[in-house]
């Protein structure tokens, strides 16, 4: 028998989900807002080391596995959660609200389980209840991405399914730990985890689906999924070389697309990308001072990427419009909404001081440590190209720039009061990132290699500071001069999904053309052909048989030609209205029975 206490704590919010469609009103919204703090003072009360097991066939099923890396990003989802559901105070239906809590409860899931089975059951969770926040929207494009989202993550899911069988058929485990050898197995594994952080080539389908979805929605969205991923590399696939180079693909790649992008909240799709790939690589480098870093910048991540979203979807809610050619100007009547957001793009920015910084230079003076000298070098050129992207030209297209001539009120109080907790949180892990790092898998190693303090607030390692102050001038040296360049224009960049929607399309079509052809074939030689001609066989058979024995017997009776002849007919008729006498059949039973007798 399970305790109360040893229950996993996104039960709190899937079984409270359950409940929110009974409830109206304020009421219905306080209610969804307090569920993720009793999640939070949940996970807090759990003992470290603390395992939950329940057989299942021959295995034990671990549904909940409490370590220091399991309970730092239980802090943030949580955390996170109860500022995106103060911001979408203003939400009426009830479905949001339910999808967002078995989305929220379900990545929970992932994060607690200990074995590969439930994180696998989870793990699918995630993805049914997550398309309903994209499908909430209820505009055609958001149905469109709903669908590819949808399919992209049943085909990853399968990926990651065929993995974990291989991998319990091979080990006769079903443990979740680190995977410790090379084989089909664990790499279809690793794919299917690369599918959800949205690791290059699978990466399109983020900025496709989370811009389509509600305000409220496209702030949920961007904090679970390709974190739970980044967690499940962190636990699963420590010091793997090749997630160096996809997390470096992913940093350069996501910036790249983020200047090229006209739609805010597309910029912001693809930022994720290029953060992730801060945190994939540093799981890739595998060192205990990388993995810190990973799980640090995972946590600020979540907090200035909602406050971002959370800045975008206030202009959404507002103006009913995400293309920087539709916006600017509204710095004059949404001025608490830039300010928000403003934080949010310094903290991703890095600027010393913000949470981003606090996580992010871990990372990178993770790879220094490991004379990696290529891979701190790409780290340090996405760090610049953030600033030129999400710091600089999100706030500058969207804020400022050319005057739209828009003027909308300031967005509602909730969303501001839920921009608000996370931009203090962004703030405070700057100024003061040790209870942050008290929360880290390895507390003592981070405090040691970030021990720079002015008093009580954190001002980090000097030559740092220095380095990273210059990225950040001569990035923005670098915007205002290319402003020109980087003016936006309504126009569309082709990513890689452009083969897959092409070539699915040809594929489609050539398979359907051949495998028809081959029906049709099929049709004409067996089913009208040879099945016709053994069909008018087997049915004419008897009568073919019975005149045959009977036709020598008529002759020698003296039965004349013409008599014959209607007789036959006579005899085809009767067996085709299954008439014969009681005579015949017997003599034709007796017949086959002889002739099966002697084959």
């Amino acid at each position: 028998m399970i305790a109360i206490n040893e229950l996993p704590p996104g039960l709190i919010l899937i079984v409270g989900a359950l409940f929110v469609p009974l409830l109206k009103g304020h009421l219905r919204n306080l209610f969804v807002i307090l569920l993720p703090v009793l999640g939070f003072y949940y996970i807090y009360q759990l003992e470290s080391n603390a395992l939950v097991t329940l057989p299942f066939l021959k295995y034990e099923l671990t549904i909940l596995r409490v370590d220091k890396l399991s309970k730092a990003f239980g802090y943030i989802f949580t955390l996170s959660a109860f500022a995106a559901f103060i911001y979408g105070y203003y939400e009426r239906r009830s479905t949001q609200f339910v999808a967002a809590l078995m989305y929220v409860g379900s990545s929970l899931g992932v994060i607690f389980a200990g074995d590969l089975f439930t994180l696998y059951i989870c793990w699918e969770s995630m993805a049914v209840t997550s398309v309903y926040l994209i499908l909430a929207r209820k505009t055609e494009k958001s149905m469109a991405a709903g669908i590819r989202y949808l399919l992209v993550h049943i085909f990853g899911g399968l990926v990651l399914l065929a993995g974990i069988v291989m991998t319990v058929h091979q080990s006769g485990s079903i443990a979740f730990n680190s995977f410790a050898t090379v084989n089909p197995g664990t790499v279809l594994i690793l794919i299917g985890f690369l599918i959800n952080a949205a690791a290059f080539p699978f990466s399109t389908w983020l900025p496709d689906s989370y811009p389509e979805a509600t305000a409220m929605g496209g702030v949920i969205l961007s904090a679970y999924t390709s974190k739970t991923a980044v967690y499940a590399l962190i636990r699963g696939f420590p010091g793997w070389e090749i997630l160096v180079f996809a997390g470096c693909l992913m940093a350069i790649y996501g910036i790249i697309y983020a200047l090229l992008e006209n739609d805010m909240r597309r910029i912001l799709g693809y930022s994720i990308i290029n953060q992730v790939g801060f945190m994939v690589c540093a799981v890739g480098i595998g060192s205990t001072l990388a993995l810190n870093g990973a799980v640090a910048h995972a946590f600020t991540h979540i907090a200035y990427k909602a406050l971002l979203w959370m800045s975008a979807g206030a202009v959404l809610y507002r103006v009913g419009k995400s293309k920087c050619t539709e916006l600017g100007g509204l710095y004059q009547t949404m001025p608490w909404s830039l300010i928000f957001g403003a934080i949010g793009a310094l903290s991703i920015s890095s600027v010393p001081l913000t949470s981003g910084y606090t996580s992010k230079t871990i990372i990178l003076l993770a790879a220094e440590n490991e004379h990696l000298v290529w891979v701190w070098l790409i780290l340090e050129i996405a760090s610049a190209g953030v600033f030129l992207h999400a710091g600089i030209k999100f706030p500058y297209f969207v804020f400022f720039g050319k005057d739209s001539g828009l003027r909308p009120k300031e967005t509602d109080k909730s969303m501001l009061i839920g921009m608000g907790i996370l931009a203090f949180i962004c703030i405070y892990l700057g100024c003061f990132p040790g209870i942050l790092y008290d929360i880290l898998p390895d507390t003592e190693l981070v405090k040691s290699y970030m021990p720079h303090t002015f008093g009580d607030i954190y001002i980090g390692n000097f030559a740092h500071v220095v380095t990273q102050l210059q990225l950040l001038l001569f990035s923005g040296l670098v915007f205002f001069l290319f402003l020109p360049l980087l003016k936006r224009t309504d126009t569309i960049s082709i990513d890689i999904d452009w083969i897959y929607r092409k070539g699915g399309g040809l594929f489609y079509r050539i398979v359907d053309r051949g495998l028809n052809g081959i029906n049709d074939i099929a049709d004409k030689i067996l089913v009208a052909g040879l099945t016709a001609t053994i069909a008018a066989f087997v049915r004419n058979a008897p009568a073919q048989i019975l005149y045959a024995v009977l036709t020598p017997i008529w002759v020698i009776s003296g039965v004349g030609e013409a008599d014959r002849a209607i007789r036959k007919q006579k005899l085809f008729d009767a067996i085709s209205q299954n008439t014969l006498p009681i005579g015949l059949a017997a003599a034709i039973g007796v017949l086959l029975l002889g002739g099966l007798f002697f084959l």
